[in-house]
């Protein structure tokens, strides 16, 4: 196997990814961690993978999430530090939020830092992502008291790029309207000489593992325990006042019930605007694409990585701006029903970024390993 894939903490989009990948890609093994205790798993998991990794000559790249510490993993094996190293954001520690602020948490954004420092390439999964955690080092490293480090993000933007989360659609005609149906087939054309179809029937059971997938999403990063997640229910989404929507996502907000009681967060200035802390589905917008293939409506705020993804007219600024449109929709039903979706579905597909993965995780021929 030429392609050794880590996964700290697989589940969600986390496993959605590397299954993936396992699955279409050739010569590639998968070595995981359970996803639970993400907190543990950034702290240690490297030297778990370390032990359990066996030593091969075959490797030629190296595959990992961000939850890894790639520093310690290739300071404790050097044989991997010879490979290829690519390192995945789903998500990144320096704008995610948190609950209540700990030194400690100092740790896992600048464990990424250093990850990036030691990766060949790193990948977001939006430009949201990848801008708001390069252009928020800076600051960051600012809460070291002094001989604070520099000039580390343009040390690291050099090798970063963007490939988005790539969506294996399945086949979910059997619950969508004819119109709908005529529509989705439209949306994952590709322009040129490739062509997205739907999938065949075979690929039904995808479509359960969906569900199961953002089950397990809502678990990622949250952090909190039993009695803690049972309260996010009624947390607040935005300093605005806005309620959750989902609380299938509650350990996404990293909320309290209230936000006038959270202590001040030191982390609250790196990103500048405050709301970038109180986000949904901060950079996880392959959930809202896989909701709108199955024919819903998307209605997002004007913020974080929402515009880079839905068109304007999907988006809101304002709490008066939702409530205005909601209510709308609730008198005049029709108009989500028989909506079509203006924007594009087929860039986020696996058959049209799968090219971009073949060619991310092969090595060059004059590559010396």
């Amino acid at each position: 196997m030429s392609v050794l894939i880590i996964e700290a903490f697989y589940g969600g989009s986390h496993k959605q990814l590397v299954d993936l990948l396992q699955e279409e890609l050739e010569d590639c093994v998968l070595y995981t961690l359970p996803a639970k205790k993400w907190h543990w798993r950034a702290r240690v998991a490297a030297l778990y993978f370390s032990q359990n990794v066996p030593i091969r000559e075959n490797y030629r790249i190296l595959f990992t999430s961000s939850v890894l510490n790639l520093t310690e993993l290739t300071a404790l094996r050097p044989d991997l530090g010879k490979l290829k190293k690519i390192l995945y954001f789903h998500e990144n520690q320096l704008v995610y939020p948190v609950k209540k602020f700990q030194e400690r948490d100092f740790q896992y954004g600048y464990n990424q830092i250093l990850s990036c420092l030691v990766a060949d390439v790193v990948v977001f999964n939006s430009y949201f992502n990848m801008e708001s955690f390069l252009t928020s080092i800076g600051k960051f490293m600012k809460l070291i008291p002094d001989h604070r480090p520099k000039d580390l993000e343009n040390i690291i933007r050099p090798k970063c790029q963007v490939i988005y989360f790539p969506i294996k659609f399945p086949d979910v005609s059997r619950f969508m309207p004819e119109h709908k149906i005529l529509h989705l087939k439209k949306m994952l054309s590709i322009k040129g000489n490739d062509s997205v179809a739907l999938p065949s029937q075979r690929e039904q059971r995808e479509s359960e593992n969906l569900l199961d997938n953002f089950n397990s999403e809502c678990y990622v990063h949250s952090g909190l325990n039993t009695a803690q997640e049972e309260n996010l229910d009624n947390a607040l989404m935005k300093e605005s006042g806005l309620k959750k929507v989902n609380s299938s996502d509650n350990s996404q907000s990293h909320l309290g019930k209230k936000e006038q009681n959270l202590p001040l967060n030191p982390f609250d200035s790196l990103g500048g605007n405050a709301n970038q802390h109180r986000p949904l589905h901060i950079v996880w917008p392959h959930r809202w694409l896989e909701a709108v293939y199955c024919g819903c409506y998307p209605l997002c705020p004007k913020d974080l990585v929402y515009p880079e993804i839905f068109p304007a007219e999907y988006l809101y600024s304002t709490p008066e701006q939702l409530s205005k449109r909601l209510q709308n929709f609730c008198k005049r039903p029709d108009i989500i029903r028989k909506h079509l979706y203006k924007g594009e579905m087929a860039p986020f597909s696996w058959a049209a970024l799968h090219g971009k993965f073949r060619s991310l995780l092969t090595t060059e021929p004059k590559e010396d390993l």
